[in-house]
């Protein structure tokens, strides 16, 4: 974890984790975190099913829940799952970069421009099946189509060459993440939307990513910085060696794995509990 970074929305003095809760902790009814899932709160597995929370991530985001004003998972993955790996917390999720919503314990709201593609993405993930190497994982998710290659990274050009020419064919949209290249409908839906639609009457905000689309999610909270000189934002990523240097240079604060921030958001549930 870095110790001395910005934080922003203040007098862009340097702060480290510990100091930049204690200010939080003093606006937490105003303010929302935000999290990305896999590689940030889950670390990152050959298979993407297999993926849970650090238990005291876990933990640790349901006490939260309780003393912020929200907590919310933006994420690629479906709604479903977030809901089936965080269990009972009262949060609420983002799935497949916002094409996918609920709040609470309310129902899934799919983006009505996204529906028309569903047909496409399941005809997608079975042409993927069919043309390229067994080696390269083929997640399905209703309204995109991730195409891992984790565990044969020899074949990445292949995939991208693939990826992209059916995205050309399409009309649809490329995502690049961590060993991974998504394929996703052309709806303006994406990490900084929701961010900035989400956190434009609130006081206070911080934001843990791992990967380049995590970066849009920053540059949401520094806009709403930069129109609102009293808004506090702290943008946080979690070390990785695949795209992690890329997203730690964007952030104020960086912890060194799932594990360390678990930790970290532990210790920061404890001091503000009621």
């Amino acid at each position: 974890m870095r110790g001395s970074e910005q934080g922003h929305g203040r007098d862009d003095r340097p702060l480290s984790a510990e100091s930049a809760w204690r200010l939080t902790a003093d606006r937490a009814d105003e303010c929302v975190l935000f999290f990305d899932f896999d590689g940030t709160l889950a670390p990152v597995a050959d298979d993407p099913t297999a993926v849970r929370p650090v238990p005291a991530a876990l933990s640790a985001i349901s006490s939260l829940a309780r003393v912020v004003r929200r907590v919310a998972i933006v994420s690629a993955r479906p709604v479903d799952f977030l809901r089936d790996r965080l269990g009972e917390a009262d949060v609420d999720l983002y799935g497949l970069y916002g094409l996918e919503h609920s709040h609470g314990a309310g129902p899934t709201v799919t983006e009505p421009a996204a529906l028309p593609w569903v047909p496409a993405m399941a005809d997608l993930a079975d042409r993927a099946r069919a043309e390229l190497p067994a080696e390269i994982l083929i997640e399905y998710k209703r309204l995109s189509v991730a195409l891992h290659y984790r565990t044969a990274p020899e074949l990445a050009d292949e995939v991208e060459r693939w990826g992209n020419a059916e995205a050309e064919r399409l009309g649809l949209r490329v995502q690049v993440g961590r060993m991974v290249l998504e394929l996703k409908p052309p709806v303006d839906r994406d990490k900084g939307l929701v961010i900035g639609e989400a956190v434009a009457s609130a006081g206070c905000a911080w934001y843990f990513g791992d990967d380049v689309s995590d970066l849009k999610a920053f540059a949401a909270l520094r806009d709403r910085a930069e129109g609102d000189p009293s808004f506090f934002g702290v943008c946080v990523a979690v070390a990785n060696p695949e795209t992690g240097q890329a997203v730690a240079s964007a952030a104020d604060l960086t912890f060194d794995s799932p594990e360390a921030l678990g930790d970290f958001l532990d210790e920061a549930a404890g001091s503000v509990a009621p």
